[in-house]
């Protein structure tokens, strides 16, 4: 005798949670590429092989200019452009550059961010993960404030300074 959920709904449910698995797969492939870190460990293993590969043609091409000046061979045979290998090499610097310093500005904002704002407010979606860091809503609302104020302090200082500046650039009024 058979189960309505028996053994006929089980590849519905395996598939279901194959494509449940997918999607996350491609979801956590889609954070890894925003994550400066993990692009700098998937570029290390290309900028070995480009190494190599500038190596190897550098040599070859040494090599090559080698007999030519000998006068053992002739300029007849191509040789691979190390210039062009150079350059994906340079390439490949540059995109390493640039995600360290994308991880050194993600790893500053963090910092800042824990400095300005160190306790977290609890949400009204996750009453049972309140945190005894957590600060109440009226001393969330007087940070807020204070953050406001020193804004508006910058604000007028800066405005300030450029009427000055302004008021510099233009001559005295004749008496």
């Amino acid at each position: 005798m058979s189960q309505p959920g028996g053994p006929m709904s089980q590849p519905g449910l395996q598939q279901q949670a194959s494509l449940q698995q997918q999607q996350q797969q491609q979801l956590l492939g889609q954070q890894q590429d925003f994550d400066p870190v993990h692009r700098f460990k998937m570029l290390i293993p290309q900028l070995k092989e480009s190494l190599q590969n500038v190596m190897k043609i550098a040599s070859l091409n040494l090599a090559h200019n080698t007999t030519i000046d000998n006068g053992i061979k002739s300029s007849d045979t191509t040789v691979q452009r190390f210039d062009k290998s150079l350059e994906e090499f340079y390439a490949l610097c540059d995109q390493l550059e640039l995600c360290l310093r994308l991880a050194y500005e993600c790893l500053s904002q963090s910092i800042d961010s824990a400095k300005h704002s160190p306790n977290l407010v609890p949400t009204a979606t996750k009453p049972d993960t309140v945190q005894t860091e957590s600060m109440s809503y009226s001393q969330y609302l007087g940070m807020i404030k204070s953050q406001i104020s020193c804004a508006k302090d910058i604000h007028n200082a800066l405005l300030e300074c450029s009427k000055k500046i302004a008021g510099k650039g233009q001559p005295q009024g004749i008496m």
